[in-house]
């Protein structure tokens, strides 16, 4: 017998399912795999993270670079982003993502497989709005996402990331931004961050 859902916690409780917050498709479920390092955004942090973007984001360009269940990217979709590209590398991800956006009809989003640090890195200087960088904990290369999404994103645009521990502002200058909010939940540390203004 399957023991009753969980609410996704900052730790990575196990969930069969999470809700979309906000937008067209809000109360609409995404399913979620129970796989090690597979850790989706708190409900709390995405309605934080979408209060600070604005809950309209008509027209935006946006990458969900490491998607996971696409929870972040779903959620931009749903509230009128002109294009969404899903970038996931691990091949049991692929499919449901493929089926959210089927059942969604989410045109805006595209899923692709691959390696989002080379999607990054090869992206047209600011030709986003909002990089949403969601990587597996343990990983190694948060710098490198930082530095070539801040490439990517327009001089208005937005990178948010997602840490294991707070960003400081020597670190985020290195790597071309700046911060414009944070927040701790759990073992969450949600940065929403941007180019430094110049002049």
């Amino acid at each position: 017998m399957r023991s009753k859902q969980r609410p996704i916690t900052s730790t990575g409780s196990p969930s069969h399912e999470l809700r979309i917050i906000g937008g067209q498709w809000k109360r609409s479920k995404i399913k979620v795999l129970d796989q090690p390092g597979l850790r989706p955004t708190p409900d709390r942090v995405r309605e934080t993270l979408f209060n600070w973007l604005g809950q309209d984001l008509s027209g935006w360009r946006c990458v969900d670079a490491f998607a996971g269940t696409g929870a972040l990217g779903f959620e931009a979709a749903s509230r009128g982003a002109q294009s969404v590209l899903m970038m996931e590398q691990d091949a049991k991800l692929l499919p449901l993502l493929a089926e959210t956006q089927k059942r969604l009809s989410a045109s805006a989003v595209q899923v692709q497989k691959g390696d989002a640090l080379m999607a990054l890195q090869r992206m047209a200087p600011d030709s986003l709005d909002v990089v949403f960088l969601d990587p597996p904990f343990e990983a190694t290369f948060f710098e490198s996402a930082l530095q070539f999404a801040a490439k990517a994103i327009a001089p208005e645009g937005w990178v948010y990331l997602e840490a294991p521990k707070k960003w400081e502002a020597d670190a985020l200058a290195s790597c071309g931004l700046v911060a414009v909010k944070y927040m701790k939940a759990g073992a969450v540390h949600a940065h929403l961050l941007q180019r430094p203004s110049e002049g």
